[in-house]
């Protein structure tokens, strides 16, 4: 399928692993331009081996100044801006929710939703002059099921579905089509990491945490960044002009989250 993204410019924040290092992949293959920030300074040094032709920056996208900075930048490498991609988030703590750190709450909910709104703000006025505008936020299955001991990760992703609502409400006059993404088990060091600690929570082996995730899906395997990429090509191209205001679930059909 040809998605007619040549030219397309594109911004990813943590765009140097991940899923989004796989997502400015993807976007490359297509044709488009694309500039990513990540906080890893490895990662982003990594970047112009990994993907010839794609910027990368550092920026914190808690960091408002730096934010302002590195879009501003980004836009004129490119020349406007058609997609943002705000993909930056963390983990949070695995704990019970007497055991959470207000300062780990006040982190996970800063990168997860915060800079979420931080990088939006600033890329919407470019936005506006794109003949093909799209934002896509990176929620998860955790904005739709909740997930016990990850209360702040839960929180801040539920709100990326609200946030993401109001804005494609809000800037449907202007064209602009906003979506979030809901990953489910994503194959990867995060949930790798993620099922460990849960594993030494509860006292039990990383097996017995990933057999009881695996219990609560129809499909019963990890689903790939690939996959996600490709699921934010086809909403952000052309042929994706009507969706709007969706939360879109790539997860094997998860009933709840262990």
């Amino acid at each position: 399928m040809d998605l007619d993204m040549n030219g397309l410019k594109v911004i990813i924040t943590a765009g140097a692993a991940g899923i989004g290092l796989e997502t400015a992949r993807a976007f490359r293959a297509e044709g488009a331009e694309v500039v990513v920030c990540d906080l890893d300074p490895q990662a982003v040094a990594s970047v112009a081996d990994e993907l010839p032709g794609v910027h990368a920056a550092l920026c914190d996208v808690t960091d408002r100044a730096a934010v302002s900075a590195f879009i501003e930048d980004a836009i004129k490498r490119m020349g406007g801006l058609d997609v943002l991609v705000n993909n930056a988030g963390n983990a949070g703590p695995t704990a019970g929710v007497e055991d959470v750190t207000p300062e780990d709450w006040d982190r996970c909910l800063e990168v997860c939703l915060t800079g979420q709104f931080n990088c939006t703000r600033v890329a919407v006025p470019y936005l506006r002059e794109s003949s093909n505008p799209s934002i896509v936020n990176l929620s998860s299955a955790a904005g739709r099921h909740g997930f016990a001991m990850r209360t702040p990760y839960a929180a801040a992703k539920w709100g990326v579905i609200g946030f993401t609502k109001s804005l494609s409400i809000e800037l449907g006059t202007d064209g602009i089509r906003v979506n979030a993404i809901l990953p489910g088990i994503v194959a990867g060091d995060r949930q790798r990491r993620v099922m460990e600690a849960k594993a030494q929570q509860k006292g039990v082996s990383v097996k017995d945490i990933e057999t009881e995730a695996f219990s609560y899906t129809s499909i019963k395997d990890y689903v790939t960044q690939q996959q996600i990429a490709d699921q934010i090509l086809f909403i952000t191209s052309a042929r994706g002009r009507t969706i709007s205001g969706q939360a879109i679930s790539v997860c094997g059909d998860i009933k709840m989250l262990a």
